[in-house]
């Protein structure tokens, strides 16, 4: 069958393509129009002078940055290890919760578990924050008041930079679950029943089942959330870190995001931190093209 000519199938999409419009424009202003400013980065840029006056210098900012900034291998550790971390605890952690509401046949008490598992969601990084410092407070938090009924003393976990990580993942993990469910219960419904029946007649626990069908139904779904998740493996949140940490968990707190406010916003260093904002975003871009390849080569399932 002959394909219509392009214009044709424009104009028959021309009501979709109406309701994409309003996505388009808000993309277009507020995603791509500010990418201009990575010229900042190739200048020392001057507030005065304005953005094309000011004097080019090339590389010089992500030299500086890569190579002669004490602070570049720590701030580059904690950024891949939180995001690492992340990945590895928290991305996990939805599909799990999705076997599991997926195997429940109370319909009331599954709808229960799914309203309270995503209402986190809906929730603002500062309450969050707020919620997760009152309840690890030396004084009076339900942590330290749970631990002191075995006699431990308060612990200032706030203070301490080896419970940074934990502390930023597990509230991380808790926010994020349920709407992560959301996907993966969508993903499930879209398995043939058929399949589940042949394997109960043939004598298949749920447990056989859940193994080889329900986790097989759902890998296309799985791969491409993955393939995002890994390309916002440096992209970790400002605000909730930012919220979260205080001096002194400087040494394991501190990513690329909040070295760059500090140094751009605080200190008026515009050239470099827009430098260090362009290498976040290229090897954010490297690493969701190189995941996308990968998956591509591997399980035929990818983003394009």
């Amino acid at each position: 069958m002959k394909q219509r000519p392009y214009w044709q199938r424009l104009r028959d999409s021309r009501f979709l393509l109406l309701l994409l419009l309003p996505t388009f424009i808000y993309f277009a202003i507020f995603e791509y129009g500010p990418m201009f400013g990575i010229v900042v980065a190739f200048k020392d840029y001057n507030t005065f002078a304005g953005v094309w006056a000011s004097e080019w210098v090339g590389l010089k900012y992500f030299k500086i940055f890569l190579f002669d900034n004490p602070d570049f291998l720590p701030l580059l550790r904690n950024t891949v290890l939180i995001g690492v971390y992340s990945l590895l605890w928290g991305f996990p952690a939805p599909i799990v919760l999705a076997l599991l509401l997926n195997e429940l046949r109370n319909m009331a008490f599954k709808r229960l578990v799914q309203t309270v598992s995503y209402l986190p969601h809906f929730i603002s990084n500062v309450i969050i924050v707020s919620m997760v410092l009152i309840f690890l407070s030396p004084d009076g938090g339900i942590v330290n008041r749970f631990l002191g009924l075995f006699g431990v003393e308060p612990i200032y976990f706030m203070s301490l930079p080896e419970m940074f990580r934990t502390i930023y993942i597990s509230s991380g993990i808790w926010q994020g679950i349920g709407w992560g469910t959301i996907i993966y219960l969508a993903a499930l419904t879209t398995i043939d029943p058929n399949l589940y029946e042949a394997a109960e007649l043939d004598g298949a626990s749920r447990w056989r089942k859940t193994i080889h069908i329900s986790l097989p139904g759902i890998v296309p779904i799985t791969i491409i959330m993955l393939i995002l998740n890994i390309g916002g493996l440096l992209g970790t949140g400002f605000e909730k870190v930012f919220l979260l940490y205080n001096p002194l968990v400087y040494d394991t707190a501190d990513i690329f995001s909040t070295y760059t406010y500090r140094v751009g916003l605080l200190q008026g260093r515009f050239s470099y931190a827009t430098a260090i904002g362009v290498f976040n975003g290229v090897v954010g871009f490297l690493l969701i093209v190189g995941a996308n390849w990968l998956a591509k080569r591997t399980r035929e399932t990818s983003l394009w």
